[in-house]
């Protein structure tokens, strides 16, 4: 499985940004969508997650009610829109995949990875 994420940027304080990541190679309706983020200095962390069908999804708790993950099967696409965002959001997001039914947030868990997208929120 290939991943290619874009989307990335510079924006204001309480902004949005919508963050893309394509898949190729394999069967991407079976896949377990997630998007991870590292800051400077930081681990890299969960971000949102999304099962194969899109009806389970996963936000870690700085992003839940600002971030919406969602998926287009026929568009081997995973999105992430990200709104009223913060400085702390400031980061390089990837987009990963692995296959499976339960939604894992442990990076380690997730054998597929796209290159990062840096998204920076200025203050």
């Amino acid at each position: 499985v290939q991943l290619q994420a874009s989307g990335g940027g510079v924006v204001q304080t309480g902004g949005s940004l919508s963050l893309s990541c394509v898949a190729s190679g394999r069967t991407f309706s079976s896949l377990i969508m997630a998007w991870f983020r590292q800051a400077p200095g930081k681990e890299r962390e969960i971000v949102a997650a999304i099962n194969w069908r899109g009806g389970s999804t996963y936000y870690s708790d700085s992003v839940k009610g600002r971030f919406t993950i969602s998926r287009d099967n026929s568009k081997n696409t995973v999105y992430l829109q990200m709104n009223s965002l913060k400085p702390e959001d400031t980061a390089v997001y990837y987009c990963a995949a692995n296959y499976g039914v339960i939604i894992p947030t442990n990076q380690r868990r997730y054998e597929y990875w796209g290159q990062g997208t840096q998204v920076t929120v200025s203050s």
